[in-house]
């Protein structure tokens, strides 16, 4: 049926190829292109030099280094996660295995702010835990802790679910093989398993790294927005904003899409690994 499809594509009328491609790209000029030249223009609006003050700003450099942080901690979590999950999605049938994917998706299905609610009411001062987290001196909700799980919640299906259907596909014939050859657990994982997936979890990490970067819903209820403190990149933008002060919002911003579009690369290049593995595999 594909090639059928791909035929009729192919026979279709010059001027239908042509009004799709054009619509495609009007499509991708207006709603992406322009959005991202409009930020580059006004972040240099008032020249280079305001430009690089704006960034090296005291309140953007903490809000840059808090945003890292949220990154560093939640991306090898949620990897751990992926990884232990996707394996046992993929390589195990066990009771609870379809609610286990489902609660996997839920980040998906779930607004962000509902979920940094979610978080002030168990850690808040008047949540379930509030009183007992006083009593040991211990901040969950307006501090880094809080922004930490914040950024894991809506971070945790990146990995899994580019590993799953992935290492479905692969089966598990090599692990058995190695098995049969006396291979322990650690050694199929490290040797077997993790050499097929390699592209396909450097992928789903570069995903995950992205969200968190952007994450401003669920982090921006459990922040308590403290300047200097517990802003992270896409807070301080709105900060910015809301003081009027365009010029260096768009400035901060233009940061948050540099590493967008590394991460974009990143992305690209690995995607193009993983089909080439596939279409090694096939062969």
């Amino acid at each position: 049926m594909s090639t059928t499809s791909h035929q009729n594509s192919r026979n279709a009328p010059s001027w239908a190829r042509l009004a799709l491609i054009i619509a495609a790209w009007a499509t991708f000029i207006v709603f992406l292109v322009l959005p991202l030249a409009i930020v580059l223009i006004e972040a240099l609006k008032m020249g280079v030099a305001h430009f690089f003050e704006s960034m090296l700003e005291a309140d953007a450099i903490s809000a840059l280094k808090l945003t890292l942080l949220a990154v560093a901690i939640s991306v090898p979590l949620n990897l751990v996660f992926g990884v232990a999950a996707a394996w046992c999605v993929s390589k195990h049938d066990f009771y609870g295995k379809s609610v286990l994917i489902t609660l996997i998706d839920l980040p998906f299905s779930v607004s962000p702010i509902i979920a940094g609610l979610v978080y002030v009411l168990l850690f808040g001062a008047q949540g379930f835990f509030g009183e007992w987290l006083i009593e040991h001196d211990i901040q969950i909700i307006f501090a880094v802790p809080g922004i930490v799980l914040a950024t894991l919640f809506v971070t945790v299906p990146f990995v899994a679910r580019e590993l799953i259907p992935l290492m479905q596909q692969q089966g598990t014939q090599e692990e058995e093989a190695a098995r049969l050859l006396g291979a322990s657990g650690w050694q199929m994982f490290w040797h077997v398993t993790v050499p097929n997936i390699k592209w396909g979890l450097m992928y789903g990490v570069v995903l995950c790294t992205a969200r968190a970067m952007g994450e401003f819903g669920a982090v921006s209820v459990v922040s308590g927005h403290i300047r200097g403190f517990t802003n992270t990149l896409p807070l301080h933008v709105e900060i910015l904003y809301n003081e009027y002060n365009h010029v260096a919002a768009f400035s901060v911003a233009s940061l948050l899409l540099i590493l967008a579009l590394i991460m974009l690369l990143l992305k690209q290049w690995s995607e193009s690994r993983i089909n080439r593995q596939l279409n090694n595999g096939d062969e």
